[in-house]
């Protein structure tokens, strides 16, 4: 996975996981996923029509600004006959940034309205001169269930591999959605809890670890009432793999990741929801 991709990488991981490292293998199918209270439709904490704005901010030395902007969007479709979800995220650095270091980046995915599993997943990246392109096609009812993928990136080509598959491996942003319907209930503080997703040609061992709830102060949204995440991050280009990734979600029943940050090699990225619409449930967790 390139390291470049700080805006998508962070969004599509801010409310749940980011891999410690690479492994080599993947999550066993015994391997419980996140404990969440349900996956039927009418149940979920979101609906279609949702729509979520952010702003990436970038801080080292003397340098403390807004870097780039990115949207979540949901919308409901049928695929293959199937009632489905399509979350698309898209990002891209500020206009002045262009200048320095242009970044691009769609990522789409499929997945079933009751039950949220995996159907399709697409990615396109522009990060400088660096481009890359996934699309991956769930095949569940194989003997061995896998990813069909298809990808490509400008420094190794086209290629195509399948990639494991188990009821636990999710794409970035199915598994986003899928971690917003955890039961906080069940999750217990300081202990670590395991998922997979699959990225480019990896499949990546993840845990997320619940540190409690905190009111913060959200610069253009107020002081929101949060429960509060760490994850740990790859080491690699970007980040340092020293510290962990912080989360403050909605303490409400959006569960809508309002701000986060992360430890790079070079200064502190951070991110915050400046807006949202479409919500299925009010903002009730923030202070009026």
């Amino acid at each position: 996975m390139n390291g470049h991709s700080i805006i998508l990488i962070l969004l599509c991981t801010c409310l749940s996981v980011f891999p410690m490292r690479a492994q080599e293998n993947p999550v066993s199918e015994g391997t419980a996923c996140v404990p969440v209270r349900t996956t039927s439709e009418e149940e979920l904490a979101f609906k279609g029509g949702e729509k979520m704005y952010f702003t990436v901010h970038y801080k080292w030395g003397a340098i403390n600004s807004d870097v780039g902007h990115a949207t979540v969007s949901l919308d409901t479709l049928t695929f293959n006959g199937e009632e489905a979800f399509c979350c698309k995220v898209y990002g891209r650095t500020a206009k002045f940034y262009d200048i320095f270091f242009k970044v691009r980046e769609d990522f789409r995915s499929w997945f079933t309205r009751d039950g949220l599993r995996p159907l399709k997943f697409t990615r396109d990246t522009q990060e400088g001169r660096y481009e890359a392109r996934n699309t991956y096609l769930y095949d569940w009812d194989a003997a061995d269930p896998h990813i069909d993928a298809d990808l490509y990136t400008s420094r190794r080509g086209q290629s195509s591999m399948e990639i494991p598959l188990t009821s636990c491996t999710f794409d970035l942003p199915a598994l986003f959605f899928f971690a917003r319907n955890m039961d906080i209930g069940k999750v217990e503080l300081e202990k670590k809890y395991p998922m997979t997703f699959a990225i480019d040609d990896d499949v990546y061992n993840v845990y997320f670890i619940l540190k409690g709830r905190e009111t913060i102060k959200v610069k253009g949204l107020g002081r929101v009432r949060t429960i509060k995440f760490a994850a740990k991050l790859l080491e690699g280009e970007v980040f340092n793999g020293d510290e962990d990734m912080t989360i403050w979600i909605s303490d409400d029943e959006n569960r809508l990741p309002v701000y986060f940050e992360a430890p790079l090699q070079v200064g502190l990225a951070a991110g915050r929801m400046t807006r949202a619409e479409g919500l299925k449930h009010p903002f009730s967790s923030l202070v009026k």
